[in-house]
């Protein structure tokens, strides 16, 4: 669910010291004056002393370099914390309860604006926190190599969180929503209007077995496209369990998936089904 190349330092130019050349009166190139040896003595130092310096200027930028490249790597991870704290976090699919619209292993993007920004809809893909241990087992708590990894990565963005405590799920009911099935099989009704789902399953249907329930207040009703295969909202409250999910639960909407390639599909246009539905009585 950079690289920069670093400054070169002042490098000694050799022969450049002082000439000690004394200019002749009669302009004689070869009357000049000059001295071969205070010529060298002159050099000398200046080109010791300027080598020297290179060699520290060259030592320094390196320093600068690592310098640079831990601020920039310092400041990219503090950057894909922010993001995923805030805006989007990728999410993976251990499971097939939400075909045909998300496949086993499917890696889905999740903007952390929704709800908070934006507001919640009927017909959102969600992702949220195990309301009442609705999963069982922990992926974390015997962990794979590949798993300890993606933990890792996962705390800055990087990679799907691997601890598989969180779900993902389509929103039918709102809080106060009246959401029906009258029968196994038969088309959900929300707030008196039946629902043409085109993303579930064709082949089960829309409920798995007949309930009538109210959403209280600060909660939702979820449903997975999978209806039959699908350990949501509507199963728990046939069993006798806790069936609706805190909206302070809620990690976000499902907005895209990113992996694979050929699965690329945007995820928004379940809100579409629900048009026609009216505001909870």
């Amino acid at each position: 669910m950079s690289t920069s190349t670093p400054p070169t330092g002042p490098a000694g130019d050799p022969g450049t010291g002082p000439s000690g050349a004394r200019r002749d009166p009669a302009g004689d190139s070869s009357a000049a004056g000059v001295d071969p040896e205070a010529q060298h003595e002159d050099d000398g130092p200046a080109d010791e002393g300027g080598h020297a310096e290179g060699r520290r200027g060259h030592r320094g930028s390196r320093g600068g370099g690592w310098m640079e490249y831990l601020v920039t790597m310092v400041g990219a991870l503090i950057i894909a914390v922010l993001v995923k704290t805030f805006l989007i976090q990728p999410f993976y699919i251990p499971s097939e309860s939400m075909n045909p619209t998300l496949q086993v292993d499917d890696k889905i993007i999740v903007s952390k604006l929704t709800p908070g920004v934006f507001d919640l809809e009927r017909g959102d893909v969600i992702v949220f926190e195990d309301p009442a241990n609705w999963l069982e087992g922990d992926a974390t708590e015997n962990p794979t190599v590949r798993t300890r990894i993606m933990m890792v990565l996962s705390v800055v963005g990087l990679a799907p969180d691997p601890s598989q405590d969180h779900l993902v799920k389509r929103l039918i009911g709102l809080p106060g929503d009246h959401v029906v099935c009258s029968a196994s099989g038969a088309a959900v009704q929300v707030n008196g209007v039946e629902v043409d789902e085109p993303y579930i399953n064709p082949d089960g249907g829309a409920c798995q077995r007949p309930f009538d329930v109210t959403v209280p207040s600060g909660s939702v009703w979820v449903m997975g496209d999978n209806r039959h295969a699908s350990a949501d909202s509507a199963w728990h409250f046939t069993h006798g369990e806790e069936a609706f999910v805190p909206v302070e639960d809620v990690t976000g909407k499902a907005v895209s998936v990113f992996w694979p390639v050929r699965n690329w599909a945007g995820l928004g246009d379940g809100s579409d089904a629900f048009a026609e539905v009216p505001a909870a009585p």
